[in-house]
């Protein structure tokens, strides 16, 4: 209302509309977290150090896949399909590529690519954990230097073994398993069964990526935090994970195509997927930090110290009291001094 004073101000439209709907508070609360901790300049830091790290890692993964697989090439490619298909456009046939040299020249890679899948792995690992924790809002302390690497290396593979489950249950749900089952019970001449198969190899799919966010979001932070609230974020994640992927592939699909995209396609493609990614993984950890149970279990950092200044005041001159003052003293010692002149000149007329 105009004129009225500031604590009789209406609530705005935004805020009328938060304080009716939870989830839109919730919304709010995420993005405003985001912002807050610096989530873009997060996800640009990891897209940088995606970029730096994935080749070499995806060489030395695949190069010691390709030592243990050696005698099973049909596994080999099953595990490079389903990898190619869950990166969107000609982003998955790049990587793809990658994955075929790195098998094929296995011997070469040796222990100075397994030195540089290490030093950009650890980067790449510690850059993450940093952008999670700013999420979650908690302190952190530097600690030692070499348990912290140690830690990072332990995520890291913690992170590659969970990605590897992952990736065998998108398999699974879109190779021969699933054909096998429905051989087995006796199912294949069902109408309709082709799309059940592929509701259920995407709702597996999707299950499998909400559970790598989910263990992200919940266990990659420096700091702990609450798990149960990182679930529903990992699960949002995954969706948003898959929405991304089919996005991905017309964009990507549609940016390819020009002069600019035939020569830098593939960095493109790596650049633009990976920063969307990291966006919406930071942005879902910022989602699971602002819940109410999240927040109820937040750090609050104790308040600054009192600090005792002693002030004085040093005044040149008497100043207003002190003019008084004098001017009280003077009028009192004139009347003084008068009432004794008076006196002595009333004596010296009586001699």
């Amino acid at each position: 209302m105009v004129g009225a004073p500031d604590g009789d101000k209406e609530p705005s439209f935004l805020e009328r509309q938060r304080a009716a709907r939870p989830w839109l508070d919730h919304l709010v609360r995420s993005g405003m977290r985001y912002q807050e901790n610096k989530g873009s300049y997060y996800a640009a830091g990891l897209t940088y150090f995606t970029v730096l790290a994935i080749v070499p890692i995806i060489m030395v993964a695949f190069s010691i896949a390709g030592f243990i697989l050696a005698g099973r090439p049909e596994m080999l490619q099953q595990i490079s399909d389903t990898i190619a298909e869950n990166i969107p456009g000609e982003l998955g046939g790049t990587v793809q590529g990658i994955i075929e040299s790195a098998i094929d020249s296995r011997g070469a890679v040796g222990v100075i690519g397994l030195i540089t899948a290490s030093y950009a792995g650890l980067g790449w690992m510690a850059n993450l954990r940093n952008a999670l924790t700013a999420m979650w809002d908690h302190p952190r302390e530097t600690g030692n230097f070499f348990v912290v690497k140690l830690r990072d290396a332990g995520a890291l593979i913690s992170l590659g073994l969970a990605m590897v489950v992952s990736l065998g249950l998108s398999a699974v749900s879109s190779g021969p398993v699933m054909r096998w089952i429905v051989e087995f019970l006796n199912i294949e001449n069902i109408v309709g069964v082709g799309v059940l198969l592929r509701i259920a190899a995407l709702l597996i799919a999707v299950a499998a990526t909400s559970a790598v966010f989910t263990w992200v979001i919940a266990r990659l932070p420096r700091e702990p935090v609450p798990f149960r609230s990182a679930i529903l974020a990992g699960v949002i994640a995954g969706i948003g994970f898959e929405i991304l992927k089919q996005v991905g592939s017309i964009y990507l699909g549609s940016v390819l195509q020009g002069p600019a995209g035939v020569a830098f396609g593939p960095i493109l493609g790596i650049l633009v997927f990976g920063n969307i990614t990291a966006q919406l993984v930071l942005f879902c950890t910022a989602f699971a930090a602002s819940t109410k149970a999240s927040l109820a279990l937040a750090y609050i950092p104790a308040p600054d110290p009192a600090v005792i200044t002693p002030r004085v005041h040093v005044q040149e001159g008497p100043g207003i009291r002190g003019g008084l003052a004098l001017l009280g003293v003077g009028v009192l010692g004139g009347a003084l001094v008068g009432a004794r002149a008076r006196r002595s000149g009333a004596g010296r007329a009586r001699h």
